[in-house]
């Protein structure tokens, strides 16, 4: 199954001139923990994540409104496209460690965004299929990969600072 099936569009973007307060105002409009930055031309430029977003704010002790959105955002965008099938998407974020995907064209331009939570949807269907049974457990070596480092990071920070 390809995840254009599965992508949340029309992508939630915002421009590299934005800052943080309207790209939290999105997220929050849109019920979504990211959007994606473009560049003047319409290309994929950084995403940023609700998490960047607050962590901004915290280290800055700034108002979102006075932090510039490329100040947070991510630059290096792990990308897909929107003919692959969910399993090379899974694969792709475990050995990226991340939970979304910006889901671009052949022109680097973003037409979607894909999460373990549209993953976690598409498995369940596919579970529901006889041919289906390997999805929900692709997926759960996929959440566990990709959140492996950040707790056993915290682990190890908590155990040594105790």
């Amino acid at each position: 199954m390809k995840i254009e099936q599965w992508m949340r569009q029309p992508v939630v973007a915002i421009g590299l001139d934005a800052d943080l307060n309207r790209a939290a105002q999105l997220m929050w409009e849109q019920n979504c923990g990211a959007v994606v930055v473009v560049d003047p031309d319409g290309k994929l430029a950084g995403i940023v994540t609700d998490r960047d977003t607050c962590m901004a704010a915290y280290t800055q002790g700034r108002t979102l409104s006075s932090i510039p959105v490329q100040v947070a955002m991510a630059r290096d965008v792990v990308r897909c496209h929107a003919d692959e099938s969910e399993t090379e998407v899974m694969h792709r974020m475990a050995e990226h460690q991340v939970r979304r995907l910006a889901v671009v064209d052949d022109d680097d331009r973003p037409i979607g965004v894909i999460s373990l939570t549209d993953l976690a949807r598409a498995a369940a269907a596919a579970a529901r299929r006889p041919e289906g049974a390997t999805a929900p457990r692709q997926l759960t070596e996929s959440f566990a990969a990709v959140t492996h480092s950040q707790y056993a990071d915290r682990a190890a920070f908590a155990n040594a600072a105790g």
